[in-house]
C-alpha cells in the first residue's frame, strides 16, 4: 500500500481554520489562537491574523479635548 499524497488548496486551508478544523498558522506553522467573540483567528508568533476587516484595524485613540 502506497502513502498518497494530500494537496489542499489555499481555499481549504483557509476554511479549515475559520471553522476550527485547523489550529496551524498557514504563515510559520506554529499554533493559532481564536480572537474573542468571532474577531477570527491571530498567530502569536509572526503575527498574522485571519477574520473581519473591523477586528484586523487598529483602534483610533479618543480625542479628549472637549473645545476648550
Amino acid at each position: 500500500m502506497n502513502p498518497v499524497p494530500l494537496n489542499r488548496t489555499l481555499e481549504q486551508e483557509l476554511n479549515a481554520l475559520l471553522r476550527g478544523a485547523s489550529m496551524e498558522c498557514l504563515v510559520c506553522g506554529e499554533f493559532v489562537m481564536q480572537l474573542p467573540h468571532g474577531g477570527g483567528i491571530f498567530c502569536p508568533e509572526c503575527g498574522s491574523g485571519l477574520g473581519s476587516e473591523a477586528a484586523a484595524e487598529p483602534a483610533e485613540p479618543v480625542s479628549r479635548s472637549r473645545g476648550r
